[in-house]
């Protein structure tokens, strides 16, 4: 974009933001002729899909910021009014990002200013509690002002349809086309101050809706889940998740949680982590600490919104997180050796996720289903598979730490999860076993898999587009073996969509078949500058075998086969 041409869009930006704050930072950008900084804000603008909006914090429309998020509300609220006129309440919520009850205030008032009825959580509040309260009481659609486990500067925008799940095409599209024709912000139609009371269309839930939620979460385990004397450190990482979490851990008998301290209270500024992601290294470490000097037997970890659950358990030594994927099989496991209800348990995971699970749920006689990344999908394909007469949602699972169990939420709900991995722990302690002992011997009956994936990251214009290069390599041309092993066969999931269930679609993702049954995976994150390597490998556990020597060995495989793939690409 030529310079003058940059001036005049930002100053035409500033023109039509309602925001003095954003209105200063971009016009401070102009004045002092920062070019860089001006063209990060301008070039380009956030984009609407199936995650909705998400991004840094700050002016221009390539940031979020209130006058973004009001004209997306404004194209949510016009594709509301035209397709369902007259519908449900809108539910919303927001976390305890320092933007977000702005944000939300925000998209409140332009909802109401467009006839749109809105029910919302005056406080911050966790994202699986917003979408259980989207299908509680039947709303036309739910918003949710949060960036998840994204670092501090950044916040979203999610949206879920009426069907309580996120939304998956074509209705992301829709609202995209609307938020396209909305005029600048300043002159969007909105009722200021909505969340001081006063507007009959704008009304805050009360205390009820999360004392059922979490009612909801305990009335769907086994009768013979009655929790136990575990002692449990478990850290919100600053975020909502603290009192549901331990609430609805000590309705479920578990008395004995100790909050991380210096992590407890929500708060945007995430002091003590870098990353609010409970992957990220050194997340966990002040829950370690504790977990140590409490001698706890589990810690667990909420993501900043609650909808992602972690997991580490004593080994000698010290403490072992379990994978994404391995909590997911656990879990799969324990909820099909529970699941009593009438009909075939369906369980889901996304395609990037173990296919061991195709195993665990062949062995407890349930459907097993893969989707696309992304838990709209897992609960959009349980929602038609139910509908069908397929058989009943029980389980479902993404390899990022997303589980939900049952109906209660259609979406990945860590606070549900950590109750079900409680009941879990405390299972293997009435049996005399350690949850160590219970996956190896799932390893052994389905064979020793093992999970792990390579992120490249490419921030910038040109790294997008060496991503896109670098997935155009592999229409072309094709590995022939990974880590030493054979590749078999190819799927490229850009094509072939017409035979495939829509929550299998066309998606930027190639699948390599390896020989023994592993794969190997690559596609463009949807959120991040990266392009992502996906390896799962199949090997054995044999009766006595050390459990962790034989992950190790299988894991360099692994490692390797997706290192040759980055090199396959270019990657450096």
């Amino acid at each position: 974009m030529d310079t003058a041409r940059l001036i005049a869009d930002a100053e035409a930006w500033i023109a039509a933001d309602p925001d003095p704050e954003t209105r200063a930072e971009l016009q401070a950008l102009v004045d002092g002729g920062d070019l860089d900084a001006l063209s990060a804000r301008m070039d380009g603008a956030l984009t609407f899909g199936t995650a909705g909006i998400r991004g840094e914090v700050g002016a221009g429309p390539n940031r979020m910021n209130r006058a973004v998020v009001i004209r997306t509300t404004a194209g949510l609220a016009n594709y509301l009014n035209r397709v369902r006129p007259g519908s449900g309440p809108v539910a919303l919520g927001f976390d305890a990002r320092l933007t977000s009850r702005t944000f939300a205030e925000d998209a409140a008032g332009v909802l109401a200013a467009h006839g749109i009825a809105v029910r919302y959580f005056p406080e911050p509040a966790p994202t699986p509690l917003v979408a259980y309260a989207a299908r509680r009481i039947g709303a036309t659609a739910a918003v949710v002002v949060t960036a998840s486990h994204n670092p501090p500067r950044d916040n979203g925008y999610k949206v879920y349809d009426a069907n309580a799940a996120q939304i998956v095409p074509p209705v992301d599209a829709g609202i995209a086309a609307e938020i396209e024709s909305v005029p600048p912000a300043v002159t969007v139609a909105r009722e200021p101050g909505v969340f001081g009371g006063g507007h009959p269309g704008v009304t805050p839930f009360g205390p009820e809706m999360a004392e059922q939620y979490v009612y909801d979460l305990c009335a769907i385990r086994p009768a013979t889940a009655h929790g136990g004397p575990l002692k449990i450190v478990y850290t919100p990482l600053h975020g909502v998740g603290k009192e549901l979490a331990v609430r609805g851990l000590w309705n479920a008998g578990y008395r004995d949680v100790v909050p991380v301290p210096e992590q407890a209270e929500p708060d945007g500024t995430f002091p003590t982590v870098a990353f609010p992601n409970p992957e990220e290294p050194g997340a966990l470490d002040l829950a370690l600490t504790l977990a140590t000097a409490e001698h706890a037997d589990l810690v667990l970890a909420n993501d900043p919104d609650a909808d992602r659950l972690a997991v580490c358990l004593p080994v000698a030594g010290g403490w072992r997180a379990l994978t994404g994927n391995q909590i997911g099989l656990l879990l799969a496991d324990f909820v099909l050796s529970m699941e009593h209800a009438a009909g075939t348990p369906i369980v889901a995971n996304s395609i990037v996720s173990s296919p061991m699970l195709g195993a665990i749920a062949a062995e407890h006689g349930a459907h097993w289903e893969q989707t696309l990344t992304g838990f709209k999908w897992i609960c959009n394909a349980a929602l038609e598979l139910e509908e069908d007469g397929t058989g009943r949602f029980a389980f479902g699972y993404e390899e990022a730490l997303g589980y939900t169990v049952g109906r209660v939420v259609r979406d990945k709900d860590g606070i549900g999860a950590a109750i079900w991995f409680a009941d879990l722990v405390q299972e293997c302690r009435r049996a005399g076993t350690t949850v160590f002992d219970r996956l190896a011997a799932l390893y052994r009956r389905h064979g020793l898999w093992v999970s792990t994936q390579l992120a490249l990251v490419r921030p910038g214009v040109e790294g997008l587009a060496e991503i896109a290069g670098a997935m155009g390599t592999l229409r072309h041309r094709l590995p022939e073996a990974l880590g030493g092993i054979a590749v078999e066969h190819v799927t490229d999931y850009r094509d072939g969509a017409e035979v495939r269930p829509r929550w299998l679609g066309a998606q930027a993702l190639v699948e390599f078949h390896l020989e023994g049954g592993g794969r190997v995976l690559a596609r463009p994150s949807g959120t991040e500058p990266k392009l992502k390597i996906y390896v799962d490998l199949k090997g054995t556990l044999g009766e006595g075998e050390d459990l962790a020597a034989a992950e190790t060995a299988l894991l360099q495989r692994a490692k390797s086969a997706a290192a040759d793939l980055a090199a396959f690409l270019g990657f450096d």
